[in-house]
Parts: C-alpha cells; sequence; structure tokens
C-alpha cells in the first residue's frame, strides 16, 4: 500500500505571552507547516515543518522546501523510511527541519499502519513518562523570578533561564530566580552563544553559589576549543546545542569530549533516524543527552516524547512543553501532570488533529 498523497496543512499559533523573548530576539507567532500523508488503504501520518527563523527557516523557505520534496513520496512504500529518507537527502542540500516533517509522517503512517505506538515501531518504550523543564524567557530580574516560581509549583524539577551576554545582568537574574524556586529546583543556563569562553567563565563563578546543574551553549557554535575550555574549568555540566547541528557534529564533539551533554532536537537533526542515531554516538561515548526546546505543537512534541522514551538513559529533563504557551494547536493535547509527560499509548505518535 503506498503513499498517495501528501498535503501541507498551515499551523501559525501565537505565544501567551507576546514579550517572550531570547538573545536573538522576540517571539510572538511561529508560523509551521502540518505534513498530512495518506496511503492507498486510508491510513494517514503526520510530520510537522518547523519553521522559526532565529532557529531554522522561515515559513515560506519550509514550504518551497517541502513543495520540493513532497512529490518523490508518492507511489513509495512508507515502510522504506531509510531508502526515502536518503533519497530526500540526496535531492536536497540542508533544510534539516524540512526533512524531519518528512521523517516524522513517515514514521507516524508505518506505526498507524501497524495498529502500535511509536515507541513500539522504535524499539520498545524505556520509561513510560519523561521529567520536564521549563524555560524562563528574558524579561528584568523581578519578573523572571516570578515566571520562575509559578512554573516551580506547577511541579517542573528544572527550570532553565535565558541569559542575554550581560553578565552582570545575568548575575541578577540567576539570583533572583534561584530565590524564588527555592533550594530543590534544578536551575540551568542558556546563553544560546552569546558569551566568549574566558569571560563567561568569570560570570559563571559569580553564580556557582546558586547551584547551576547545566550550561547550555555558552559560546558561539563553531567555538568548539572554547566549549572544551569551560568544559574543563567550571563544575557544572556544559551542554552543546547550536555546536550539535548534524549527527557528524555529535561524532566530533563525543569523541573528542568538548562536552557533557548534548542538546538533541529531532527538527535540527533532520529527524527520527537521525537523533536516535546521535544518541547512540552519546551512549557509546559516554555523553550525556536529552531532548530539548523545539517550539511547535504537540504534535511535534509527541514525536520527541516517544523518543525520549526509547533512550538507553536519559539524565536529565527534556523540554517538551513549551507548546502549552502556544495558542491555537491543531492537535489534540498530551497528558501532562506534575513536571511529567506521559508516553503516549495510542498508536502512531499518539495525537490527532482536532
Amino acid at each position: 500500500m503506498s503513499i498517495v498523497s501528501a498535503e501541507l496543512l498551515p499551523c501559525v499559533q501565537r505565544l501567551t505571552d507576546t514579550r517572550w523573548a531570547f538573545v536573538r530576539g522576540p517571539l510572538s507567532e511561529l508560523h509551521g507547516w502540518t505534513l498530512r500523508l495518506a496511503d492507498e488503504a486510508g491510513h494517514i501520518g503526520f510530520g510537522y515543518g518547523h519553521a522559526m527563523p532565529t532557529v531554522s527557516i522561515h515559513g515560506a523557505g519550509a514550504k518551497a522546501g517541502l513543495d520540493y520534496l513532497l512529490p518523490r513520496l508518492i507511489g513509495r512504500d512508507p515502510f522504506s523510511i531509510a531508502e526515502i529518507m536518503q533519497d530526500i537527502d540526496n535531492a536536497l542540500a540542508g533544510q534539516p527541519s524540512v526533512k524531519a516533517a518528512i521523517d516524522m509522517a513517515l514514521h507516524d503512517l508505518a506505526a498507524r499502519r501497524l495498529g502500535v505506538s511509536l515507541d513500539a515501531l522504535l524499539g520498545g518504550r524505556r520509561r513510560a513518562a519523561i521529567p520536564q523543564g521549563r524555560i524562563v524567557p528574558l524579561k528584568p530580574p523581578a519578573e523572571m523570578a516570578e515566571v520562575a516560581r509559578a512554573l516551580a509549583a506547577e511541579g517542573y524539577p528544572m527550570i532553565k533561564l535565558k541569559w542575554s551576554g550581560d553578565p552582570d545582568l545575568d548575575v541578577a537574574r540567576t539570583a533572583a530566580i534561584r530565590q524564588a524556586v527555592g533550594p530543590a529546583t534544578t536551575l540551568m543556563l542558556d546563553t544560546n552563544q552569546s558569551y566568549s569562553a574566558k569571560t563567561f567563565i568569570r560570570t559563571f563563578a559569580r553564580v556557582e553559589r546558586f547551584d547551576i546543574a547545566l550550561v547550555e551553549q555558552p559560546v558561539p557554535a563553531a567555538d568548539r576549543d572554547g566549549l572544551a575550555l569551560i568544559t574543563r574549568t567550571i563544575p557544572a555540566s556544559v551542554e552543546a546545542d547550536e555546536s550539535a547541528g548534524s549527527v557528524d557534529d555529535v561524532f566530533r564533539l563525543v569523541s573528542d569530549r568538548v562536552v557533557d551533554s548534548i542538546n538533541l532536537k529531532i527538527t535540527k537533526l533532520g529527524g527520527i533516524r537521525k537523533t536516535l542515531a546521535a544518541a547512540t554516538i552519546c551512549h557509546a561515548g559516554g555523553v550525556s543527552c536529552r531532548l530539548g526546546a523545539a517550539f511547535g505543537p504537540s504534535l511535534l512534541q509527541a514525536f520527541s516524547t516517544h523518543v525520549a522514551a526509547v533512550f538507553h538513559t536519559l539524565e536529565s529533563p527534556c523540554e517538551l512543553s513549551e507548546h502549552l504557551h502556544l495558542t491555537d494547536d491543531p492537535f489534540t493535547p498530551l497528558l501532562m501532570k506534575d513536571g511529567l509527560i506521559a508516553v503516549p499509548t495510542a498508536i502512531g505518535c499518539g495525537v490527532a488533529l482536532r
């Protein structure tokens, strides 16, 4: 039963916090694309084309890439995921978020045809729920503290605060948030590449007393030597995000032990298969990994939840609940309670178009 149709549906979501921002700029609205594949028997599979200009690509660019690739899916066997994705890689350079949409939809369609949940297709879950962390966007210190206090009260075990590259202000933000959430909540920092290595090391020394567990991408993506210097210098775990933009990047980071942890994302790496390959490299090299935040509807988070469920180990909370501050989600919700997302048990990815 081959694929007979491939349809794109626009997915526009607003942020409930209209002042949400990180160091690359504000974000008030998210444009993406839902991919709907159908086979001859009427089985449906969904994927999501992430389109966020500061991270991946703008909406029109994502659509152009998908429009170019989707005719190649018609008449293909959706179980031939490896072969199809190799053809897709050969046909279009770059655009991992576009390729990830196709990869997700193929996996979803295959799982639904078999009548199994996605994690079963991927080898079986190792955990039934995934601990979650939440992001505190850039604001004045007192406002960030209030956001963090509310999230901690909802039961999230980890809070990740954004930094802006201003040492004095970032230190003040960290102090205010630690005071607001108390000692039990795990704190992470994410600078989104806004520091040089030595400036970050000096600044971290000022916040070390606040018990920071993990530091994400403190220096520009290309500065692997700076990442390695920070990893060797500070007591907190150091995590690569923007530096880990491909499976090849992950291999080099792990083999050279540049970082302690790697932030993996389906949309960043180009699909589920590549994300699982990156996770295997991390496990083999003794480097931690987790699924980080990729803004989008519950559909995207459902795929990430299934992938996290099959990881060999998961030492830190993931960030798959940021869809909760997006409006206009076209898909049914994920089950969320006490800082945990339950891995869906329904067939396929586990969520449905409303």
